[in-house]
């Protein structure tokens, strides 16, 4: 059997969201306007499988067609018959759950693979002697292309990363670190944004590299009327390389997102929606990211929608250099009661600003009060399902256009629920404190994490006729008290400029005011915590953070000296920050379980948090903007990878305790949405139950007029490029699982 990083365990947790009554409360317009935006984020979110890995798009299509022709429940009498245990058909489906749950056979949190946690000859019996496969010969040929790379923990292939790292399909596979810094700067003297681009690079026989560089979009090399961009589609010499700058990747796909698009827009509520929408459509038809800000634009005009809905290459969290945006596509109503307090603190939110340890000239110069709404998820295609969302992701819409927040109540109240008896290193009496304030804690930390943390600080930015947001002869560095000496240029971005550590470093400083800021009680009182009640909630907000920050170590891959996940990663420099500021205010002890296994206790002295904790905080969270407001690239990876480094110095041992933390990790836990389906005029709400064999079935149903389709064109798509990882994979040797 495979080691247990690279399985999903047969009893992990699964969920279905709740959005029923929220539904339910929808009129009819909305929700047709709902239905088609759901259906365009479902397609476009099978664009995930071509980000993911090589094998992915053939994973996907070969599992769909088996539980097409038998559901669950008849494809087990196959499989018990072929001679699997119910253990191991359970295996199956969790897998299979897996993949359609992370779209792709890597996690989407920490980016690790999972195989198949049963011998793979059995796998084939069942699948070769499958329904699927006496109907339709090429689930035998798909069968014959993935099955091996189903299976296959060949070092290179058990994460995802770029060159020896591990595998991605974001670049090809000859592409290198130094590729990828090259082609940005490429990207940055055309000003180009990487969001929905991908990178292929060619080396000719007198060595020379040649790049594409695709952008995402429906239209190919037909030229196009008035299009911004089709200048740009050309053959370019940069730097001793050429490039040729193309479009049309996921072009068959991008095209169902535009159709369901148009049709939301006869139902959208305001000019605001329909604007928004023609532009999301200008920006897949074309590949245009500035057609996508635009759209952004009215977006974040739109107000308090009763449909809520962002659609797009937005969070870069995966791809490996840190500039690509993965597609995601979500829709979810309004829960007016938790939005209320959210309301409260947007308007408190000026006042709380000045609140934070930096001097005013590194905030915006005018705060752009933004929506901040709770809502209760109908949809969210993509790779994984986040608690909150601060978006766009646009620093320059986000300065000078302002943003919105979200929490995502019904992910909240399912995704992070813990039981007592898998409570891990925490302390006795520390687990019923936390179990009862965990989740009103958590939605403080959201509310701030995304309001205040995203939504605060400025970079200083000088244009490309040279003129400066910030007055150089008065502005100084209040860490040296010298004048500023590093700023962004026109054309470089936040993600553009820090790059590889971008994500997980503004994670870290948006992690960081929601610690600070919960500490004032005006804070606390507006999500109605006082007193004891409030002491409690910032405790275990505290405590909460602090073994996040232990967990997050089972992201942390020793032989690369690599992070897989930029939200864990920000917690452990978290963790970093509050042991060094000592005078006992954390401990991390290792000890033995009840089991006579390895374990370990964290301790939070609450009685430090504001005495020991807050200065050490204060003076970190200063650094970190600061040195993003400058941009002093150099600086900041000094600073974050200094704190986010991994080692077995003593007293923590950190490399050690890891060990422990992979010996007692809970897998995340899978997401079971719901389906919309038109019935004449009327859409109806199908949802389904808590298990892999029911997410499974709403997989099953999401596409039922054309998922044969669907699954032909992403094995095409992936074919087509598939020369790009020949040499990276054709050596996978056969399942190690």
């Amino acid at each position: 059997m495979a080691d247990t990083q690279y399985i999903l365990p047969n009893d992990i947790g699964v969920s279905s969201l709740d959005c029923r009554e929220a539904f339910r409360l929808l009129s009819p317009t909305e929700r047709l306007y709902a239905h088609h935006l759901s259906r365009a984020a479902w397609y476009g979110g099978l664009a995930v499988l071509l980000q993911t890995s090589p094998e992915a798009p053939y994973i996907y299509a070969l599992l769909s067609r088996l539980f097409r022709a038998q559901d669950p429940d008849q494809l087990r009498q196959h499989a018990l018959a072929e001679g699997l245990t119910e253990e191991e058909y359970q295996a199956f489906l969790v897998y299979a759950a897996g993949v359609y749950a992370n779209m792709g056979n890597y996690k989407s949190f920490g980016d690790t693979k999972f195989v198949p946690n049963l011998p793979k000859e059995k796998l084939e019996r069942v699948i070769l002697g499958s329904k699927a496969a006496q109907q339709q010969p090429e689930v035998r040929d798909l069968w014959q292309t993935c099955g091996e790379l189903m299976f296959s923990l060949e070092p290179k292939l058990r994460h995802l990363g770029l060159g020896n790292e591990g595998v991605t399909t974001y670049f090809s596979g000859n592409c290198t670190m130094e590729d990828a810094k090259l082609a940005q700067d490429f990207l940055d003297s055309q000003n180009l944004s990487a969001y929905n681009t991908r990178l292929f690079k060619v080396v000719d026989p007198e060595g020379k590299s040649h790049y594409e560089v695709r952008l995402a979009s429906v239209l190919n090399t037909d030229p196009a009327l008035d299009s911004e961009l089709t200048s740009k589609l050309k053959s370019y010499e940069f730097q001793g390389s050429h490039f040729q700058v193309t479009r049309g990747d996921y072009a068959p796909i991008l095209q169902k997102v535009v159709e369901h698009l148009e049709k939301a827009k006869a139902y959208a509520a305001n000019s605001h929606q329909e604007q928004m929408l023609a532009q999301y459509m200008e920006s897949f038809t074309q590949g245009s990211i500035e057609a996508h800000k635009r759209g952004s634009r009215f977006w974040i005009q739109d107000k308090g929608p009763i449909v809520e809905s962002y659609i797009g290459f937005i969070e870069s969290y995966r791809d490996p250099f840190g500039s690509r945006g993965e597609f995601e596509g979500f829709v979810a109503m309004v829960n007016k009661a938790m939005s209320a307090k959210f309301e409260r603190l947007v308007a408190s939110a000026e006042q709380l600003l000045k609140e934070l340890p930096w001097p005013p000239a590194f905030e915006k110069d005018k705060f752009l009060t933004p929506d901040f709404t709770s809502l209760d998820v109908l949809t969210f295609a993509g790779s994984g399902i986040p608690a909150g969302i601060n978006i766009p992701n646009y620093d320059d819409l986000r300065q000078t256009e302002g943003f919105k927040n979200v929490s995502l109540g019904n992910v909240l109240a399912v995704a992070y629920a813990t039981k007592r008896e898998k409570l891990t290193f925490l302390e006795e009496e520390d687990k019923d404190l936390y179990i009862r304030w965990k989740g009103p804690s958590f939605d403080v930390q959201v509310g701030l994490h995304e309001l205040l943390g995203h939504g605060s600080g400025k970079l200083f930015v000088q244009d490309e006729k040279g003129a400066f947001n910030f007055d150089q002869d008065t502005v100084t560095n209040p860490e040296t008290g010298e004048q500023i000496q590093s700023w962004y240029r026109s054309g470089e971005t936040w993600d553009s400029k820090f790059s590889t550590i971008a994500s997980s470093y503004e994670e870290c400083r948006a992690e960081s005011v929601g610690l600070y800021l919960c500490l004032n009680p005006q804070v606390l009182e507006i999500f109605g915590f006082e007193g004891a009640d409030a002491e409690d909630v910032i405790y275990v907000n505290w405590l909460n953070m602090v073994r996040a920050g232990l967990l997050a170590l089972e992201f942390y891959t020793p032989e690369a000296a690599n992070w897989r996940q930029a939200h864990m990663q920000a917690r452990f420099v978290i963790l970093r920050v509050l042991l060094e500021a000592g005078e006992g205010l954390v401990t991390v002890t290792p000890t033995t379980g009840s089991d006579g296994r390895p374990d370990a206790r964290v301790h939070l002295d609450r009685s430090k948090i504001r005495s020991v904790g807050r200065p050490a905080l204060e003076r970190f969270l200063r650094r970190l903007q600061v040195l993003k407001s400058t941009g002093d690239v150099v600086a900041g990876r000094a600073l974050y990878e200094g704190y986010a480094a991994v080692t077995d110095a003593p007293p923590e041992c950190f490399l050690t305790l890891r060990d422990t933390v992979l010996l007692r990790k809970e897998s995340r836990k899978l997401i079971v949405q719901p389906n919309t389906h038109l019935e004449g005029s009327e859409v109806q709400l199908v949802e389904y139950e808590a298990s892999a064999a029911g997410l499974i079935r709403s997989f099953c149903e999401r596409f039922p007029e054309d998922g044969p389709e669907l699954e032909e064109i992403l094995t095409q798509l992936a074919t087509a490029d598939a020369q790009f990882w020949r040499d990276q994979v054709k050596e996978a040797p056969a399942g190690q699982a």
